[in-house]
């Protein structure tokens, strides 16, 4: 049975359970694992051993994953299947001079990025030379959504039950003693960057980590993401966040807006 936004759901016929498993073996790789047994991707995606052990072998035969001895990781050809998506939305390359204009103009690091669920994910970046966090920031990076300037931002946009569900998936974890863990918090501090068009959070995620967001629109009235800046919050007082970094941010959103259809 499709779920309302038209989506199929897992007991439908046309499900298709071994496309779904495989790209959940393929997703099991991240950048605190980017090299795992057999026995540690059946433990992250919950599957038993011959199953992930047939998905790996698969994905080996494709050409998705390298096997070392005891070890798989993802092969460059998996760059493929991101690239897939960078090039049907076009968008990237021109949204990437706006970034680094940003970058230039503020001496900031900028982002773009979009909803996948519970977590939001870098598309396009323009690195300035600080070092904001211990991770490092990237094209495909995954953070949590509720923890993140843009995250927030993205989640404004979207109608009350589509927002509930990505909260009620989301796990409201204390990464810093400035984190939100109350939920009642969370969705006042998400109506209140919808209602003011841009969102700061300040050392949620990560200490000294401080980020503002605002949404980013084609010509045509689409939601293409959000573009954010983050900063060093001992550098960058909020002051300078509002009063400069924002009115920047907000003439490129409409420069892109008049860019793109």
């Amino acid at each position: 049975m499709a779920s309302q936004d038209g989506a199929l759901t897992p007991d439908d016929r046309d499900f298709v359970a071994a496309l779904a498993s495989g790209l959940e073996v393929i997703m099991a790789f991240d950048q605190a694992n980017p090299r795992m047994t057999l026995s540690e991707v059946a433990a992250k995606t919950q599957m038993n051993r011959a199953k992930a052990r047939r998905f790996l072998l698969t994905l080996h035969a494709l050409g998705y994953v390298r096997k070392q001895e005891r070890y798989f990781e993802l092969s460059p050809k998996a760059l493929q299947l991101g690239y897939a998506f960078l090039s049907a939305n076009n968008y990237h390359n021109a949204i990437q001079k706006y970034l680094e204009d940003v970058t230039l103009e503020t001496g900031e690091s900028s982002s773009l990025g979009v909803l996948d669920g519970k977590d939001v994910i870098y598309v396009a970046r323009s690195a300035a030379k600080h070092r904001l966090m211990a991770i490092t920031l990237a094209v495909g990076t995954r953070l949590p959504t509720i923890y993140t300037s843009m995250g927030r931002m993205l989640l404004s946009t979207l109608d009350i039950e589509e927002r509930r569900r990505i909260l009620s998936e989301s796990d409201l974890v204390a990464h810093t003693s400035r984190s939100i863990t109350d939920i009642h918090q969370l969705e006042e501090a998400i109506d209140t960057a919808g209602k003011q068009g841009y969102c700061i959070v300040d050392q949620e995620l990560d200490s000294g980590l401080r980020s503002l967001a605002v949404p980013i629109f084609s010509g045509g009235g689409r939601l293409i993401g959000a573009m954010n800046v983050s900063t060093n919050s001992a550098r960058v007082p909020l002051e300078r966040l509002t009063d400069h970094i924002l009115p920047c941010l907000q003439q490129k959103a409409l420069e892109i807006k008049e860019t793109l259809i």
